[in-house]
């Protein structure tokens, strides 16, 4: 857990900073009241619908294109460290929570709450609050999962493009002290 935010400082920053500025500009509402929250959740669910369809096909996409960055990884001359597919996995992880989450909260979202006379004004503004704070961790964790795949897609770029060495390259003395564990632990067998 301490490589992979070692790794990713500058991701988790990123989203973080992300999610502070959404969710601060979002309490500079100040206090609201139960009619006011429903006038303002109905007025706004037509941008969060909006924002939770853009997140499931962005998350969809990146899915899809995991299997392209993957396949130049498995086909380039140079071998690859571990920790580049365990990067590309960690994508994938939190991509599909990602994707899983906005999906499920679309369909929340989609419950027509505002057109209810059952529910009492008072909830309206706890339901309010609780779609901006999604909102905002939604739009932090897309912004996480972007920085990532940068990250990795530039270490590919410079590796598989450029050509240039990298820390994520095997280099002939790690290589032979792979194969020396190797035949060891054949030799165990």
């Amino acid at each position: 857990m301490t490589e992979f935010l070692k790794q990713n400082k500058r991701a988790i920053y990123g989203a973080l900073i992300t999610f502070v500025l959404i969710s601060m500009s979002v309490f500079l509402l100040g206090n609201i009241s139960g009619y006011e929250a429903r006038q303002l959740l109905s007025s706004s669910l037509m941008g969060i619908n909006m924002l939770c369809n853009t997140i499931i096909l962005a998350s969809a996409t990146i899915l899809a294109l995991l299997l392209t960055l993957l396949g130049i990884s498995s086909g380039t001359k140079s071998k690859l460290k571990d920790s580049h597919y365990l990067e590309v996995l960690s994508i994938a992880k939190i991509d599909t929570f990602l994707f899983v989450v906005t999906l499920v909260l679309f369909q929340v979202f989609n419950i027509p709450i505002t057109e209810s006379d059952n529910v009492p004004n008072l909830w309206f503004k706890a339901i309010y609050w609780f779609t901006l704070i999604m909102s905002s961790m939604l739009s932090g964790l897309m912004v996480l999962v972007i920085l990532m795949l940068y990250n990795t897609v530039r270490n590919i770029i410079l590796i598989v493009g450029l050509k240039q060495d990298h820390p994520l390259l095997y280099n002939d003395q790690e290589e032979a002290k792979e194969n020396q564990k190797d035949l060891e632990n054949e030799n165990d067998s």
